[in-house]
């Protein structure tokens, strides 16, 4: 059986996007259009599904690190800042990404059923977002032609 584990993380978070944009509990907000990722961004995100795409990678990061707290996603999400992008004038200094779009897609990856709360320990993925993740993950390794793959499907 495969599992998320087994299929490329790129791949799978892809194929993963385009089943959360069918489901009606992920949806994007509206104050998405102009938020930003983090405090060391300039400009909101330009991608057409940016919100189901975070979404999917954050059920992934769920899966394989939980249970896992908004913080930690935080720092997941963050990058090094320096300065503005224009001029990178600062030396390397690790900044945190934006928690209310983390806690918000978390919130409505809960709603869906593929996310948990588990007491004192952060958010862990159930049941059904096991299944839907190993499920797409079987998709993948069938739909890629790649030799090496090929013992886990």
């Amino acid at each position: 059986m495969t599992t998320l584990y087994d299929a490329p993380a790129e791949d799978l978070i892809e194929a993963l996007t385009e089943k959360l944009e069918d489901e009606d509990d992920i949806e994007a907000p509206e104050w998405v259009a102009v938020a930003k990722t983090g405090v060391d961004r300039e400009l909101p995100p330009e991608q057409e599904d940016f919100w189901a795409r975070r979404a999917a990678s954050l059920l992934r990061k769920v899966a394989v690190d939980g249970p896992v707290g908004v913080n930690s996603l935080r720092s997941e999400y963050g990058t090094s800042k320096q300065g503005t992008t224009r001029y990178r004038v600062r030396p390397h200094q690790k900044s945190k990404g934006s928690g209310n779009i983390i806690r918000t897609a978390l919130q409505q990856l809960e709603d869906a059923g593929y996310v948990e709360t588990s007491e004192n320990d952060g958010r862990r993925v159930t049941g059904d977002g096991q299944a839907l993740l190993d499920d797409t993950a079987g998709e993948v390794i069938q739909d890629l032609d790649r030799p090496e793959l090929e013992r886990y499907a």
